[in-house]
């Protein structure tokens, strides 16, 4: 079995896409909003896409750092965008799938692609979706 290192815990009220959410330590506490694009009001608020984008992002940024410092690559400053969509398969069902978009200035175009496919192996939002959703992986320079 795992060992535990963390657990996040958040807490969604109100009507779903159109509530709130709230993370037991209280740094996170969003209104929740249906984007215009899905016929919602929009606006201001976040939605649980925007959510799930940021925490990958972050988290594939983080493997991303880890695996260039494991094999002494010089990456300087980096970024990675994550552009998560909700589709309408062919059944009707909502799925996701997930760009990103990791940014390596500065390296050869084949040590950015090394680099990104090596974090995509160890990231742990890369593990739970493998197989679950379509996820691409692209490296810029």
């Amino acid at each position: 079995m795992a060992q535990a290192l963390y657990t996040a815990e958040a807490t969604s009220t109100g009507d779903g896409r159109n509530g709130e959410v709230v993370s037991s330590d209280g740094v996170i506490d969003e209104k929740l909003a249906t984007p215009k694009e899905m016929g919602g009001q929009g606006g201001e608020h976040t939605n649980p896409e925007q959510l799930f984008a940021a925490g990958y992002s972050a988290c594939f940024h983080s493997a991303l750092r880890l695996v260039a410092r494991q094999t002494k690559a010089e990456v300087g400053e980096t970024a990675v965008t994550a552009s998560v969509t909700l589709n309408k398969d062919d059944s009707g069902r909502f799925v996701l799938s997930v760009t990103l978009k990791a940014h390596l200035p500065g390296i050869e175009q084949g040590m950015a692609d090394q680099l990104v496919a090596q974090a995509h192996q160890v990231c742990p939002y890369s593990h739970a979706t493998r197989g679950n959703i379509e996820v691409t992986v692209i490296a810029t320079v």
